[in-house]
């Protein structure tokens, strides 16, 4: 196959909100193919132009035949929940190629180990997506897309950033090309490990926001938990062995803003039901859709052996898994003191 045939339509996988709303932004400059596994959605699209309430440009057209993605698409875009990551590479493994290009946007970490109350982790145990791409797949290019991208705005043409994080300036230039346009900016950085750790890491402060919402917290204790929480966060990464500076920018501070500030962010829902009472199962059936945050913050603290400072971790752990009243919970929080502000920045 000519591979040079296959640059003028873009795919992705995963027919989520997210995945809808980046074929859609796709869509304003190319041809893109979509794949979703339920036969109703791939009709809904190709007919109605419409899915989850979401309208659907014509230059989107869905199949549930995952190996024709690879075979039309150079530039792959996979959008799954991480739980689901490793089973979609394994799938579409033996059809991808030396030229093909993935950049995922999934904001989740992945174990092979069952996470159980006393687990330890150790770092070669825990894969962010990129990791899981170069483990499973011949794809060398890899990148990532990270940033405050709710899809429910992106869906309303709603002005909007986002960051591509790879190693190769090419994978960058190529999801620039793919993405940009008059309402929606895409910067490019070459920290892959910090900018998927950002886009993961957040979703546990956001539930952290959601409860002090459903507690009837104001602003002055987000803006002190946004502040605090992005200090952990850098820590963890900094453990885990990325550099900073991609927490200072659009995948960091930037997402945890808009995920720890909306009622649309799914881990903000989390927090925000928990502190009105109801359980976890209830919740996650009802939101319908992966809140990452969960998982990410059980992973963290399995991992904690590597001496990173996670207070709210710890706390929210506790809060989620082991019943600690959230209120009590909020309080130790408020005791727990850094003497110094921004030390976690090495001028």
């Amino acid at each position: 196959m000519d591979s040079s045939n296959t640059l003028s339509k873009y795919g992705v996988i995963g027919a989520g909100s997210f995945g809808l709303a980046i074929a859609n932004l796709l869509a304003e400059n190319g041809d893109v193919l979509i794949y979703a596994r339920n036969e109703q959605q791939v009709k809904d699209i190709n007919i109605n132009h419409l899915s989850k309430n979401y309208v659907m440009k014509e230059a989107v057209v869905a199949t549930n035949d995952l190996k024709t993605i690879p075979a039309e698409c150079q530039l792959i875009f996979p959008i799954v929940p991480s739980n689901g990551f490793v089973s979609m590479l394994e799938d579409i493994a033996p059809y991808l190629k030396p030229y093909h290009v993935l950049i995922h946007g999934t904001k989740g970490l992945y174990t092979p180990k069952k996470i159980s109350g006393d687990i330890l982790l150790r770092k070669e145990e825990v894969f962010t997506m990129s990791e899981l791409i170069k483990v499973k797949t011949g794809v060398v290019r890899i990148g990532c897309l990270a940033g405050p991208n709710l899809a429910s705005e992106l869906a309303e043409d709603q002005p909007a950033a986002t960051v591509i994080a790879s190693k190769f300036n090419e994978v960058i230039e190529l999801g620039q090309q793919a993405l940009r346009s008059s309402r929606f900016q895409v910067y490019g950085s070459n920290e892959l490990l910090g900018v998927e750790l950002a886009g993961v890491l957040k979703n546990y402060v956001a539930i952290a926001s959601g409860m002090l919402t459903g507690l009837g917290y104001g602003e002055n204790a987000r803006a002190l938990l946004i502040t605090r929480g992005m200090a952990e966060l850098i820590y963890i990464a900094k453990a885990l062995g990325a550099n900073e500076k991609a927490f200072l920018g659009l995948a960091g501070i930037g997402d945890l803003i808009a995920t720890c500030n909306s009622p649309k962010s799914r881990n903000y829902r989390v927090g925000l039901k928990l502190a009105e009472g109801k359980k976890l199962d209830e919740i996650i059936a009802s939101i319908g859709e992966v809140a990452e945050g969960v998982k990410t913050l059980q992973i963290v603290k399995a991992m904690q052996k590597y001496g990173y400072r996670a207070p709210l971790a710890e706390i929210l752990y506790k809060i989620v898994f082991e019943g600690l009243a959230i209120k009590k919970g909020i309080d130790f929080l408020m005791r727990f003191s850094s003497d110094k502000d921004a030390e976690y920045i090495v001028s």
